[in-house]
């Protein structure tokens, strides 16, 4: 009896310790389980998140049409619609001068004289000449009529009365030839008056009384005078453009110094020519200077008006992409993935293109596309406002 009855009693603690270790060997299962499970979708997120930020992120923008009407903003220069350098035409010292820069000039009007010294002794000369050979013409001529006369007498053989008439043709021509020099040189006296060739302003003076004066083009222009009343404005217009421009073109001009006024002037002249150094084509426009508010020689701005030829979309500068196969525009596709398509440029105006052909008026258009962008990539667009129209 005592052998049993202490046996039992050892049995029930021992199966309760069983079921503790049994119990905390499931706890520790079941909290090592979580944590695996917890870890597991942890690194699921993660890498999805990770996938989620390797794709690129781009900006969408929507292409307009065009405007009808845009502008060419383009250097330009100024000039005088006349420019005379006025040069001396014979040597000496400058005896007066009779008008400054600034000053305006009516056509004839004296601007400077010039002294002579040794032109008026060449003068003096080709006078003296001329009446030496008038006496020796008229004593010839009379000679030969008395020759002529006595040839009806038989006193003088027909020979020596043409050797006279000879003698008298012969002193005439050297009259007229001193005549001639002295008409020259008397030519040559009026160049000493520098006189204004039409109404104007005179724009320089390089001369002074008292100066030497050397004749010819390669001296320095003692005047100049411009006629300022319009101006002709040159712009060199590129190549593309050039074909838009016709006659009576309009452009709108501002100059530095006056902000906010505009003077208008209107296509005369063309080069019909490309310039092979710089891709342009001279363009001559008339300005209006009644006022005389624009100086010739001064840098302009010419903003001239274009039409559209043909119906374009209107995209900014920076969604074309530069690569060796052409010009191109990254569109976003079906499921959100890239495709490429190539272009045509219409107009450039600076920070916006103008498209002629290859994009579509509904195409997603990704603006500042990354360089390595490329057919089928996949990436996440963001909405950005439409910045397709404007002007140059």
């Amino acid at each position: 009896m005592s052998s049993d009855f202490s046996s039992t009693d050892l049995g029930a603690p021992r199966r309760t310790v069983r079921r503790g270790s049994l119990i905390i060997a499931l706890v520790a299962i079941g909290v090592v389980a979580y944590g695996l499970t917890i870890r597991a979708k942890e690194s699921d997120a993660l890498k999805q998140w990770t996938n989620e930020q390797s794709i690129p992120s781009v900006t969408l923008v929507e292409p307009v049409p065009g405007s009808n009407v845009s502008t060419l903003e383009l250097p330009a220069r100024l000039e005088a619609f006349a420019r005379a350098p006025i040069y001396a035409r014979v040597n000496g010292y400058l005896k007066q001068w009779h008008v400054d820069i600034g000053s305006p000039v009516k056509a004839g009007q004296l601007l400077g004289e010039i002294e002579t010294p040794d032109l008026d002794q060449q003068l003096l000369q080709a006078k003296a000449d001329v009446a030496a050979a008038k006496v020796n013409a008229e004593l010839a001529g009379t000679t030969a009529k008395r020759w002529q006369s006595m040839l009806n007498t038989d006193s003088v053989s027909k020979q020596e009365v043409d050797e006279r008439l000879g003698d008298y043709a012969a002193k005439q021509a050297l009259l007229q030839a001193a005549q001639a020099n002295l008409d020259r040189v008397q030519a040559n006296k009026g160049f000493t008056r520098l006189v204004a060739p039409f109404d104007g302003i005179v724009t320089a003076r390089h001369t002074d009384i008292g100066a030497l004066i050397n004749a010819g083009e390669a001296a320095q222009p003692l005047f100049v005078v411009s006629d300022m009343r319009k101006l002709r404005l040159y712009v060199n217009v590129p190549q593309s453009y050039a074909p838009a421009l016709g006659q009576g073109t309009l452009a709108k001009v501002t100059i530095p110094g006056r902000p906010g006024v505009e003077y208008s002037a209107s296509l005369v002249a063309s080069s019909r020519a490309v310039d092979a150094a710089s891709g342009t084509t001279l363009f001559q426009f008339l300005v209006p200077n009644k006022e005389g508010e624009l100086l010739p020689g001064g840098f302009a701005r010419a903003g001239i008006e274009l039409p559209a030829s043909q119906a374009t979309l209107s995209i900014p500068a920076s969604a074309i992409i530069f690569r060796q196969d052409g010009l191109r525009v990254a569109t976003l596709g079906e499921h959100d993935k890239v495709v490429l398509k190539t272009v045509t440029v219409a107009r450039d105006l600076g920070k916006t293109l103008e498209i002629s052909t290859g994009l579509e008026a509904g195409d997603k258009l990704i603006d500042s596309p990354p360089d390595d962008i490329t057919d089928g990539m996949q990436v996440r667009a963001n909405t950005k406002a439409n910045q397709g129209a404007g002007q140059s």
